[in-house]
């Protein structure tokens, strides 16, 4: 089956849209990209959702979850032409949505999360059948609802001879440890903490606004790491929690940057440049030292790195020198589009929850098992 999956992520730069076929056996199908496209957020659509995380009441959720769903609908459409496809071919769409709040359990309080944009709407424009709200039925059975994605990359990004670490670095930066194909081995999957966010909104504040990221990071190369504010920094308290665990930008977020910035109050761009390497040096050594406390066994040979943070080579030079003698690889190295890869984990969630298969890892999330993911509104 054809099969979109879209996500908008904690980086908040635009909406991921994967166009993806599946076929085969159901514990281990043959899949295919057949067309990916990222719609870049306006500044007026990013002002929006940072709004609504950060002082929206209900009537601003409300109005952005339609125009959410909107947004959504028209990135759908647009990876169908982008892939030569007929809208009437797609057999389901799994949208992720866009998550304003999102809450671990935690002292047994049980979590909860929620993600926008309206599945009724996408389904309206589009004529798809649509599969929503992954995260809330994980999270309803006592786990984190986070992270998803390691059950899509033990389906498909396992290979027969080896032991892989699998890195996302988005808006926060996760992990999955796949175990060879075939081999019954627990899964191991867990946020490891920031990874574009915080660069993000430092970089938005050094340029007023007129840069959203650090294009090949080049502001962090010509800065000095403050050494001393990095130790500070990696001594908050999430990066000595164990998994399983998640994080977002409640925690990692706007009100994390102004405190931040608040401190430092950076004058000029050498102090700019200075900051925004600390930063980028914190992204890597918070990834770097929870792969090294929780995911090494002895059989992990490589690193494969994809979503928005694979492409600056400033911190993945960082990375590499931390995680050395580790392999680290690129998602494309190893047949994984690094931008699409989690477009292609929801759209392949669909197909899960399409086949009445568990998308869940409880071991990973802490459900109390597994679960079928996502709520379906018909075409």
């Amino acid at each position: 089956m054809l099969v979109i999956g879209l996500i908008s992520g904690t980086s908040l730069d635009g909406i991921d849209a994967a166009l993806v076929r599946i076929e085969g056996p159901l514990t281990g199908p043959d899949w295919s990209l057949v067309a990916f496209r990222t719609t870049p957020y306006t500044n007026a659509q990013r002002d929006e959702i940072h709004h609504a995380i950060l002082r929206g009441g209900a009537a601003a959720l409300c109005r952005l979850h339609a125009r959410l769903g909107e947004w959504f609908a028209v990135a759908a459409l647009d990876v169908c032409v982008a892939g030569g496809v007929e809208a009437r071919d797609v057999s389901w769409i799994g949208s992720h949505g866009q998550t304003v709040w999102h809450e671990p359990p935690a002292q047994g309080r049980r979590g909860s999360t929620l993600q926008l944009g309206c599945a009724a709407t996408i389904a309206e424009r589009t004529r798809m059948n649509v599969v929503s709200d992954f995260r809330s039925r994980d999270v309803a059975a006592g786990g984190h609802g986070a992270p998803l994605v390691p059950w899509v990359d033990r389906l498909l990004f396992a290979e027969p001879d080896r032991t892989r670490i699998l890195l996302n670095i988005g808006g926060m930066a996760n992990l999955t440890r796949v175990g060879p194909r075939g081999v019954d081995q627990p899964l191991l999957a867990f946020d490891t903490g920031p990874g574009n966010a915080l660069l993000d909104g430092v970089i938005e504040a050094a340029t007023n606004g007129r840069a959203t990221f650090d294009r090949d990071g080049a502001r962090a190369a010509a800065g000095s790491v403050d050494e001393a504010l990095l130790e500070e920094l990696v001594d908050h308290p999430y990066f000595r929690e164990p998994p399983p665990k998640s994080t977002g930008r409640e925690m990692f977020g706007r009100p994390f940057v102004a405190e931040l910035l608040e401190r430092v109050r950076p004058a000029g761009d050498r102090a700019w440049n200075d900051l925004i390497a600390t930063v980028t040096a914190f992204t890597a050594r918070t990834i770097a030292d929870a792969i090294r406390a929780w995911a090494l066994d002895g059989s992990v040979r490589e690193v494969v790195v994809t979503g928005g943070g694979a492409s600056n080579p400033t911190l993945l030079g960082m990375l590499a020198t931390r995680l050395a003698p580790l392999a680290e690889r690129s998602g494309r190295d190893v047949g994984i589009e690094p931008d699409a890869k989690e477009a292609i984990a929801f759209a392949a969630l669909a197909w899960a929850h399409a086949m009445h298969l568990p998308g869940n890892v409880p071991e990973v999330t802490g459900a109390s098992g597994p679960r079928v993911l996502g709520a379906v509104t018909p075409a």
